[in-house]
């Protein structure tokens, strides 16, 4: 009873199945072979056993729908031995020659299928005992066939011999049968552990793929930071050389940290002269130019944490500002979360400012951060000093040519004074010597601006007149007028060559004032130098005296020289 043993298995499940649809054939082939006796006119010979073999595959089919699947198993082929039996053993029946006989072969097949191998033999001995039974009352004439006569002593031992070859035939098939079934479980497990594999395997790649994937965006993410840090750096370089002007640069730099790091708000702080007060010298937000265009300022050592670090020179980063109690709550940057002040150092490793870079989100600074603003920090303090030592460089130059302009303003009205000449006239091939300074027209104008006047010919004055400066390093020496007839136009060439004439002009002149000067100085330098060699040669008192009168008597004669030496009362002293 195999099959019943897994009445609640997958097999039991199975065999239910399998016995439900042998029934529903079953009853159909008897209704059929019912209907096909009742219309050939067997009788009751045959009706009955077919009538009763309905019925009990009915009675069967009720038990199987009720859950029960035993009745089942055992009515289905004992019912079917039975009225196999009934027709070939009773008249109108053949015995052992009845062609009913090839039935036996599927009670033996739906004891196999029902009942297993067990069922099987159990039933092929049944069919050997009814053979046996069946022939031996033949030969003894207890059953009377038409052809009983046929019927010999071996012919029940054939038969039943041949029914045993059935049954081991079939057992051998339903063996092969159940070793492929095996087979094609074990395949189809291997199969499923196979698929189970690759789906593991598969899911795996994938989560490798999305880890990789994830990695990569991480890795994506971080170059694509870097790279805008760089470009930061670039563009912070570029317009530390590009701008010398402290005014110009530092906007330029709070604009590119905050652009390129995505900053809520940057600002340089620039310790004043007493190094009192960061006073905030450029911004990049809203409420940082409203901050400087009140003055904002902090003091140092006492408010906030830019306040803090002007003091102590050392980076300090607020990841949390709630949390951070030097953080100072500027009513024009309501929206900070962060905040990252860095020091500003020069040259000398002195503290000359403070960057401050805040964010709206918390814990917005990254260590690339921190590392590639400490970088631009260098560099934005290398700027401000060398902007700041430009700027010195620039004044003091200023100063210089100021006081070189006053020079050369001074030592040519000295030198006009000293000379007599004041320029020349020519006329053609004519030229006369001017003693006195000769109005000229445009004179004041060009004087005072440096640039050419340019008269052309009217009805009041038929010529034409052009007033030229002339210049040595950018102050007006000289004037030089052309006066021609008609009206005229001065081509740039003649411009060219008039311009490059009085260059030189004044620069010759120029040399030579300063030659003269140099002989003067010269030998005002001999002269000290002889009477200091005089006086020096006496050592008494009274000698040095009369040498220093003379000598200066000598260098200005006609003049009245008095040499007295103070004398100091004890109470003076």
């Amino acid at each position: 009873m195999r099959a019943a043993q897994f009445s609640n298995s997958g097999e039991g499940n199975s065999s239910a199945k399998l016995i439900k649809n042998l029934l529903i054939i079953s009853i159909i082939a008897d209704v059929a072979a019912l209907a096909a006796s009742a219309f050939a006119g067997f009788g009751w010979a045959y009706i009955i056993p077919i009538g009763s073999l309905l019925l009990l595959a009915v009675v069967s089919y009720v038990f199987l729908t009720r859950g029960n699947l035993i009745p089942a198993q055992v009515i289905l082929p004992s019912s079917l031995f039975v009225v196999i039996t009934y027709i070939i053993a009773f008249p109108p029946g053949y015995g052992l020659h009845d062609i009913n006989l090839l039935a036996y072969a599927v009670v033996i097949s739906l004891a196999s299928l029902t009942l297993g191998q067990r069922g099987a033999f159990a039933f092929t001995f049944l069919i050997i005992l009814a053979v046996m039974g069946i022939g031996f009352a033949e030969i003894r004439g207890i059953i009377v066939s038409p052809t009983s006569s046929l019927t010999l002593p071996i012919s029940p031992v054939a038969i039943s011999i041949v029914v045993l070859a059935i049954a081991f035939i079939q057992r051998a098939l339903i063996n092969l049968l159940s070793e492929s079934g095996e087979r094609a479980q074990i395949s189809e497990k291997e199969v499923i552990e196979r698929n189970q594999k690759l789906q593991e395997f598969s899911s795996n790649l994938e989560n490798l793929v999305q880890a990789r994937t994830t990695e990569l965006d991480i890795a994506n993410r971080v170059n694509e930071h870097r790279a805008h840090m760089f470009q930061a750096i670039a563009q912070v370089t570029r317009a530390i050389i590009s701008t010398q002007n402290l005014q110009d640069l530092l906007p330029q730099i709070t604009q590119v940290i905050s652009q390129q790091f995505d900053f809520y708000h940057v600002g340089i702080f620039l310790l004043d002269s007493n190094n009192e007060f960061a006073v905030l010298s450029a911004t990049n937000s809203k409420g940082g130019q409203k901050m400087l265009d009140r003055g904002h300022k902090l003091r140092v050592g006492q408010i906030g944490i830019v306040g803090t670090v002007a003091e102590n020179g050392k980076p300090r980063i607020a990841f949390d500002v709630g949390m951070d109690a030097n953080f100072f709550n500027n009513p024009d940057l309501p929206e900070t979360r962060s905040e990252m002040a860095l020091p500003l150092f020069s040259s000398r490793q002195q503290l000359i400012g403070v960057l401050d870079v805040q964010s709206v989100e918390v814990n917005a600074f990254s260590q690339d951060d921190i590392q590639i603003l400490t970088t631009l920090t260098d560099q934005v303090s290398v700027a401000i000093t060398n902007a700041r030592l430009y700027e010195e460089t620039q004044k003091a130059l200023l100063e210089s040519d100021l006081l070189y302009r006053r020079n050369i303003q001074t030592g040519w009205a000295k030198f006009t004074r000293a000379q007599k000449l004041s320029g020349i006239r020519k006329q053609g091939v004519k030229a006369n010597l001017l003693f006195e300074p000769v109005e000229l027209p445009g004179s004041q104008e060009v004087t005072h601006s440096g640039d050419i006047f340019q008269k052309k010919a009217d009805q009041d004055d038929q010529n034409t007149h052009m007033t030229i400066p002339m210049k040595l390093r950018g102050e007006v020496v000289g004037l030089l007028n052309i006066k021609t007839d008609g009206d005229r136009e001065w081509s740039p060439d003649e411009m060219d060559i008039i311009n490059a004439i009085m260059e030189r002009a004044a620069l010759s002149i120029d040399n030579a004032r300063l030659l003269a000067e140099s002989r003067k100085i010269a030998e005002k330098e001999r002269v000290i130098g002889e009477i200091s060699s005089k006086v020096s040669s006496f050592t008494n008192r009274d000698n040095i005296l009369q040498a220093a009168a003379a000598e200066i008597g000598r260098v200005m004669p006609g003049a009245e020289v008095i040499i007295q030496l103070q004398k100091k009362n004890d109470q003076d002293r």
